[in-house]
């Protein structure tokens, strides 16, 4: 497994070693022990899958108490995938980190506890797998308002997001509630 660097330190890329021939292909998407090994000693407790169609963005979503950390990757189709930093404390405060992740080159990335995290859909669906280190807790969800012009995330839309309610609901930064 093969760490790439953000902008944001605590933010990063994994390229996993992938092992075709002309049957498909293997790769190990999950070890405790590499991922200890890597830095991200995590412990996930759940497994979420989505499929959207193109367009469709969710996000920017977070939990103000129970926060989740989140190793995501694509199985099928492309996105743009966002953290934002949401630690007071941190010296990348309300910043934000943007990449493609695609079923193609089976890259996932690891987003720490205390970020907004969201993507949009940039091929004609996707489907987007996420573990993460603490449960769902929907007393605790907040988002973080997608188009906050304080953050101005150039998302890859072709024409208006596909929305749910909470998102087009979401709270600007400046009025969020962060992590100390």
């Amino acid at each position: 497994m093969k760490i790439i660097p953000t902008s944001i330190p605590e933010v990063v890329l994994l390229e996993p070693k992938v092992f075709g021939d002309d049957r498909g292909f293997f790769f190990e998407s999950w070890n405790k022990r590499t991922f200890a090994e890597l830095g991200i000693p995590a412990d996930f407790v759940q497994d979420n899958h989505s499929k959207s169609q193109k367009n469709v963005l969710r996000g920017l979503h977070y939990q103000i108490e129970n926060a989740q950390g989140k190793l995501v990757r694509v199985t099928a189709g492309a996105v743009y995938d966002v953290a934002v930093d949401l630690r007071r404390s941190s010296p990348s405060f309300g910043q934000w980190v943007g990449f493609t992740l695609c079923a193609e080159d089976k890259r996932m990335a690891w987003i720490p506890p205390g970020f907004a995290h969201g993507f949009c859909v940039t091929s004609d669906s996707a489907e987007f797998l996420y573990k993460t280190t603490d449960y769902y807790s929907p007393a605790h969800e907040r988002t973080l308002l997608w188009n906050d012009p304080q953050l101005a995330i150039p998302w890859p839309l072709a024409g208006e997001p596909l929305l749910a309610a909470k998102d087009k609901a979401g709270t600007p930064l400046a009025e969020a509630e962060t992590f100390a």
